[in-house]
C-alpha cells in the first residue's frame, strides 16, 4: 500500500504553531515600533534586528532537535502493524483537533475581540534588548518544539513520516499567511469583529472535522458502529466527500456517510467548542466591565483630588478675609471708645 505524501493533521499542527509564532513576533515588533522607549530610530532598528535574530536561531535549534529525535524514533519503530498505524493516525487527528480548537479560541484574542487579563497584547512594555532576546527566543523555541511533540505519533509509525516534509511546508505557508493577516489587521483595521468571527468559526469546524475523523479511525480498529445514512451515490456521486466539489468541505466535518459514533463525535465536539467560545465571550464582558469600573473610579479619584486641592488653595484666603473683618470690628470699637 502506497503511503501518501500529504497529511492534513500534520499540516494543521505546523499551521497552528507557525501562526502562534508569527503572532508573538508581530506583538514584539509592534511594541518596539510604538513604545516611546524605542522612539530613537537607531535603537528601534537594533530592537527589530534582535527580534528577528532571536526568533531565527531559536527556530533553527528546535528544528535540529526535532530532526534528531524523529530519526531515532523512526529507526526504533520499525515493524508496526496496520492497526497500530490506524490508532496512531487517530491520536494525531484528535491532538490536531484540540490544537485547532485552541487556535479558534485564540484568534479573536489576537484580533482584540476577546479580552486578556495580561492586557491588550500580553507583551510587557519597556523591554530591554536582553529581555527581548530571551523572551522571543524562548517563545519561538517552545512553539517549534511543540511541533516535534505532536509529530511523535508519525515518527513512531515510520512510513507515514514521509508525509511530514510536504505537509509541514504547506502548514508553514498557511500559518505564515494567517499570521500576516492578523498582523496587518491589527495595524490597519479599526473594526476586526467580522474577521475574528469568520476565522473562529472556520477553525472550529476544521477542528470538529479532525476530531470526527480521528474517532472514525478508532472505530475502524475496534469495530464500526451502525451507519445512520449513506448518500455517496446520490445524484451521480455529487455529494460524495471523496470527489470534487464536496471534497473541499470534507476537512470541516462533512461526510455523505455517517455512523452513530461519527454523528455523536461531530455534535459533541462542535457544542463543546461553542460552549468554550461563550465562556470566553462572557469572561471578556466581565473583564471589560471591571476595566471600565476601574477607569471610572480612577477618574472619580482624580476629580476628588482636584476638588480637595482647590479647597486647600481657597481656605487660607477665607481665613485671611475672616481675620480682616475681626480686625475691622475691633478697630471700630476702639474708635467708639
Amino acid at each position: 500500500m502506497s503511503v501518501p505524501l500529504f497529511n492534513g493533521a500534520v499540516m494543521t499542527i505546523f499551521a497552528r504553531e507557525v501562526l502562534e509564532g508569527t503572532v508573538i513576533i508581530g506583538q514584539y515588533r509592534t511594541v518596539v515600533q510604538r513604545s516611546p522607549d524605542w522612539a530613537d530610530p537607531e535603537k528601534q532598528k537594533q530592537g527589530l534586528k534582535a527580534i528577528n535574530m532571536a526568533a531565527g536561531l531559536a527556530a533553527l535549534v528546535a528544528l535540529v532537535l526535532i530532526i534528531i529525535v524523529g530519526v531515532v524514533l523512526a529507526v526504533l519503530s520499525r515493524g508496526f502493524d496496520e492497526k497500530i498505524g490506524d490508532i496512531i493516525e487517530g491520536v494525531s487527528k484528535v491532538v490536531a483537533a484540540f490544537c485547532i480548537l485552541q487556535l479558534s479560541l485564540k484568534m479573536p484574542k489576537f484580533l482584540g475581540c476577546y479580552a486578556s487579563k495580561k492586557g491588550a497584547d500580553g507583551v510587557e512594555v519597556g523591554l530591554t534588548l536582553k529581555s527581548i532576546r530571551f523572551n522571543v527566543a524562548w517563545n519561538i523555541w517552545r512553539e517549534v518544539a511543540e511541533i516535534g511533540v505532536f509529530l511523535i505519533p508519525f515518527f513512531l509509525e515510520g512510513e507515514k513520516a514521509k508525509a511530514i516534509p510536504l505537509s509541514g511546508l504547506a502548514g508553514c505557508a498557511v500559518g505564515a499567511l494567517l499570521g500576516g493577516i492578523v498582523y496587518i489587521a491589527n495595524k490597519k483595521m479599526k473594526n476586526k469583529t467580522w474577521l475574528a468571527v469568520f476565522m473562529a468559526v472556520l477553525l472550529l469546524f476544521l477542528a470538529t472535522g479532525l476530531f470526527t475523523g480521528g474517532m472514525h479511525e478508532f472505530e475502524e480498529v475496534w469495530g464500526m458502529t451502525k451507519n445512520v445514512y449513506n448518500y455517496r451515490d446520490a445524484a451521480g456521486g455529487f455529494f460524495s466527500e471523496k470527489k470534487l466539489p464536496m471534497a473541499m468541505v470534507k476537512p470541516f466535518g462533512f461526510s455523505a456517510k455517517r455512523s452513530v459514533l461519527q454523528i455523536a463525535s461531530f455534535w459533541t465536539f462542535l457544542c463543546f467548542g461553542c460552549l468554550l467560545h461563550f465562556w470566553k465571550w462572557l469572561s471578556t464582558k466581565k473583564i471589560r466591565e471591571a476595566q471600565e469600573l476601574a477607569e471610572q473610579e480612577k477618574a472619580e479619584a482624580a476629580e476628588t483630588g482636584e476638588k480637595t486641592l482647590e479647597m486647600q488653595e481657597t481656605t487660607p484666603i477665607e481665613e485671611k478675609d475672616s481675620g480682616t473683618d475681626e480686625d475691622n470690628q475691633s478697630g471700630g470699637g476702639d474708635e467708639n471708645v
